[in-house]
C-alpha cells in the first residue's frame, strides 16, 4: 500500500471512532432515558454536552494541531475519545454520563480537522475531492455498522457495551496514527487564547439552554421566563465581546479574516444548517418507538436506509466534486434534505414516509457533508491554516447540531405527543433545507473554485459579492 494510501487507511479509521459514537447514541437513547429516568427534553443533552464540548474545544485543537504538529492532535484527540467512552459505559449517575460525553465532545473536535487538514498534506489537488469523500464516506459505513451493532447489543446486554468497546479500537488507531502519519508543524509561541474560550463556552452553554428551555407550544411565554430571557440574551451579549477579544489577541481561536471570503461565509452558513438537519436524524428511533410501537433494538435497524444511503453517496458525490465543483453537489443536496424532511413531517407515522424521507436526507448528507464544505475550505485557505479552516466548518456544524439537538428536544417535549412535536420540527427543518439551496445557488462556479487555489502562499484579491475585489486566502494545497 503507498503512502498517501496508509495515511488515509488510518484517517478512515480515526474519523470512524467519532462517527460510530454518533451513530450508536440515536439508537441509545430510548435505553438511556429508561435507564437513568429522565424526560426527552433532559435526555438531549446527552447529545447536546457533546456537542457544546466539541464546539469549544474545536478552535483550541485546531490551534494545537497547527503548533505542535497534527499527528500528535490526532493521535493524542483518538485516545483521549476512547477514555471519555470508558466513562460514559461506565456511568451510575446521569452527571457522570454527561461529564464522559463532553470528554468524547472534546477529543472528537481535533480530530475531523487534523484528517481533513492531513488530506491537504498529502494529496495533490486534483484529488482532494476523492480523499475527502472516502472520509466523508467513514459516516456512512458508521451509520451501517452503527444502528446494527446497537441493535444487537442492545438486545443481548446492556447500552454500556456500546461505548466500552471503543476503548480498544481508540488505541489501536492511536497507535497505527504516530507511525503512518507526517509529522508536520507549525512553529509558534504565543500564548492560547483561553479568554476566547471561555467567552464561547458560556455563550454557547447559555445559547442551548435557552432553546432547550422554550415550550414550542407558548414561545413568548417562554422567552419571558428568567432563566430562559436571560439565558438568550446573556447570548446574545457575549457575541460582540468574543469578537473584540478575537481581534486583539495574537493567536485567536477564530481567524476572523478568514470570513472576508464569501465562500467562507457560504459554507459556514450552510455548515450550520446541515449540522442541524443532523442533528434530527439523532432523533428518529424515538420517532420510531413512538409512531411505530417498535422496541429499541428494531428502531436502530430502521435507520439502516438512511445509513445505506450516506454510504453509497458519500464516495460518488466525493468523486464528481472533483469534476463539477461543489455548487451542483451542495444544492443537489440541499433539495434534497429539504424533501426528505418535507415527507417526514407530513406523514410521521408513515412507514413508508419515513423510509422514503430517510433516504432522501441520506442522499443530502451525504452531498452535503461528506466531502463538499472541507472542499471549499481548503480552497480559501492557506498551508498554514488548513487545519484551523477546516475547524471553521466543524465549528458551524456543531453550532447546527447543538440548536438542532436542543430545539428538537423542546419541541417533542412540549408538543401535543412526541410524534406530533417531531413532525413539527421536521417540517421547520424542511424550511431551513429550502433556505440553505438557496444560499447554495450563490457558492463560485467549478473554474471560479478552481481559481481560488494559486501556487504561491499570499492572500490574494478574490470576487466579492459586488462582482469586484475582496480578500480571500489563497496558498498552495497539495
Amino acid at each position: 500500500m503507498s503512502a498517501p494510501r496508509r495515511v488515509l487507511a488510518v484517517l478512515f479509521f480515526g474519523v470512524l471512532i467519532a462517527a460510530l459514537d454518533i451513530a450508536i447514541v440515536g439508537p441509545a437513547l430510548p435505553a438511556l432515558q429508561d435507564a437513568f429516568d429522565v424526560d426527552r427534553r433532559t435526555i438531549a443533552w446527552v447529545f447536546n454536552v457533546f456537542v457544546l464540548a466539541n464546539l469549544v474545544s474545536i478552535p483550541l485543537m485546531s490551534r494545537l494541531a497547527d503548533r505542535f504538529g497534527r499527528r500528535t492532535l490526532f493521535t493524542a484527540d483518538v485516545l483521549l475519545f476512547g477514555l471519555g467512552a470508558t466513562i460514559v459505559g461506565s456511568a451510575t449517575s446521569f452527571p457522570m454520563l454527561l461529564v464522559g460525553r463532553g470528554v468524547q465532545g472534546m477529543a472528537a473536535a481535533g480530530i475531523f480537522p487534523a484528517a481533513s487538514a492531513v488530506v491537504g498534506d498529502t494529496f495533490a489537488p486534483e484529488k482532494h475531492g476523492r480523499a475527502l469523500g472516502v472520509l466523508g464516506a467513514v459516516y456512512g459505513v458508521a451509520f451501517v455498522i452503527g444502528p446494527i451493532f446497537a441493535g444487537i447489543v442492545l438486545s443481548v446486554t446492556s447500552w454500556s457495551w456500546l461505548f466500552w468497546l471503543s476503548a480498544p479500537l481508540a488505541l489501536l488507531v492511536a497507535g497505527l496514527g504516530w507511525v503512518v502519519l507526517p509529522a508536520t508543524a507549525a512553529p509558534g509561541d504565543e500564548p492560547l487564547d483561553l479568554g476566547g474560550m471561555a467567552t464561547a463556552g458560556v455563550l454557547l452553554a447559555a445559547l442551548a439552554y435557552g432553546v432547550n428551555q422554550i415550550d414550542t407550544q407558548a414561545v413568548m411565554a417562554s422567552l419571558l421566563r428568567p432563566e430562559v430571557g436571560l439565558a438568550l440574551l446573556l447570548a446574545a451579549a457575549l457575541v460582540p465581546v468574543f469578537i473584540r477579544i478575537e481581534r486583539r489577541v495574537a493567536d485567536p481561536l477564530l481567524r476572523l479574516e478568514l470570513f472576508t471570503s464569501r465562500q467562507v461565509q457560504i459554507a459556514s452558513a450552510l455548515a450550520a444548517g446541515a449540522g442541524l438537519t443532523e442533528a434530527a436524524f439523532i432523533f428518529f428511533p424515538d420517532l420510531a418507538v413512538a409512531a411505530f410501537g417498535v422496541a429499541d433494538a428494531t428502531a436502530s435497524f430502521m435507520l439502516l436506509p438512511l445509513v445505506i444511503a450516506v454510504a453509497i453517496a458519500s464516495p460518488v458525490a466525493g468523486r464528481v466534486l472533483d469534476r463539477v465543483g461543489s455548487r451542483p453537489i451542495v444544492l443537489t443536496g440541499t433539495l434534497l434534505l429539504a424533501v426528505g424532511f418535507a415527507v417526514m413531517g407530513a406523514v410521521p407515522a408513515d412507514r413508508v414516509a419515513f423510509y422514503g424521507g430517510s433516504i432522501a436526507i441520506g442522499f443530502g448528507l451525504a452531498c452535503l457533508l461528506g466531502s463538499s464544505l472541507s472542499y471549499i475550505l481548503l480552497r480559501e485557505s492557506t498551508a498554514a491554516e488548513r487545519t484551523v479552516a477546516q475547524g471553521v466548518i466543524a465549528l458551524f456544524l456543531g453550532m447546527g447540531q447543538l440548536l438542532g439537538g436542543a430545539l428538537i428536544g423542546a419541541v417533542a417535549e412540549s408538543g401535543p405527543s412526541g410524534v406530533a412535536g417531531y413532525a413539527q420540527a421536521f417540517l421547520l427543518i424542511a424550511g431551513i433545507a429550502g433556505g440553505l439551496a438557496l444560499l447554495a445557488t450563490r457558492l463560485k462556479g467549478r473554474q471560479a473554485e478552481q481559481e481560488a487555489a494559486p501556487a504561491g502562499g499570499e492572500r490574494q484579491p478574490a470576487e466579492g459579492p459586488d462582482g469586484g475585489a475582496a480578500e480571500r486566502p489563497a496558498g498552495p494545497i497539495g
